[in-house]
């Protein structure tokens, strides 16, 4: 279970971007962060694997608290987080194993990464993940030469090679056309039922939310103001959260943010 207090963070002198934010995410539950552009749902996904160093507040992670632990524990402590980016942060010039097997990075020396000796369970792990979401004919093909959803599939493979106790994915479909959005969206619900594994989206499409979420957190100006069942996102909810973004703005926002 992830667990997050009084969360707070603040850059430099201004208003804090994160205010006194309380949070718990469950096993197996995808829970989808809406919001319009600066409400803090990338600054929140930051915090809890500490890309971004939270200013006050307290994140527990089955028991752990992240933001007690000191640099050594931290790149320990990241291993147990498995993050899915909109632009994939993949390596065009390496092979798909290649990608997927630096999910491993924490849990090999330094000499075997840099060799790629592999060792010989993860190749199998990589194997059985690919193949569970389509992309194991090409293993030995460059990222560049794969599609915006191979490539995004490749991302959430290698995210779930690191074994982790949650997956946060900062608009994982942002850069994918319907169909694909559609495509990730079902496999990421999907995994989170098959590996029993927490899942936190940011998404902007507020339908892909409703439709493929357990629940749905909106934020506004850094808080949450609503935190429950897609069903009970009615349009008066929607005007709270939006307040001031025209409707074909947050469909705009879905379709390109």
């Amino acid at each position: 279970m992830l667990k997050i207090t009084s969360l707070v963070k603040r850059y430099g002198a201004g208003d804090p971007v994160l205010k006194d934010l309380d949070l718990e995410v469950p096993g197996e539950e995808v829970v989808s962060v809406i919001g319009s552009s600066g409400a803090g749902k990338s600054t929140l996904l930051r915090c809890i694997n500490r890309l971004v160093e939270p200013t006050s507040g307290k994140i527990f992670l089955n028991g752990t608290d992240f933001t007690s632990l000191g640099k050594r524990e931290l790149r320990v402590g990241r291993r147990r987080i498995g993050m899915v980016f909109q632009s994939f942060n993949l390596v065009d010039r390496l092979t798909v194993m290649e990608n997927v097997q630096s999910g491993r990075l924490g849990y090999i020396s330094t000499w075997a990464a840099l060799s790629r000796r592999y060792p010989k369970e993860d190749i199998r792990r990589a194997y059985e993940l690919m193949e569970r979401v389509g992309i194991a004919h090409y293993a030995n093909k460059r990222a560049d030469e794969l599609s915006g959803g191979e490539r995004q599939r490749v991302g959430v493979i290698r995210a779930l090679m690191q074994q982790p106790e949650i997956l946060l994915a900062d608009e994982p479909t942002a850069s994918l056309d319907p169909k694909t959005s559609e495509q990730i969206m079902t496999l990421l619900r999907d995994l989170a039922r098959e590996l029993k594994l927490p899942v936190i989206i940011n998404i902007h499409n507020v339908n892909e939310a409703k439709e493929f979420s357990d629940r749905i957190v909106g934020m506004r100006y850094g808080r949450i103001i609503f935190d429950d069942l897609p069903d009970a996102l009615t349009k008066d909810a929607m005007h709270e959260i939006y307040a001031g973004v025209p409707h074909e703005d947050r469909q705009m926002e879905g379709a390109a943010a």
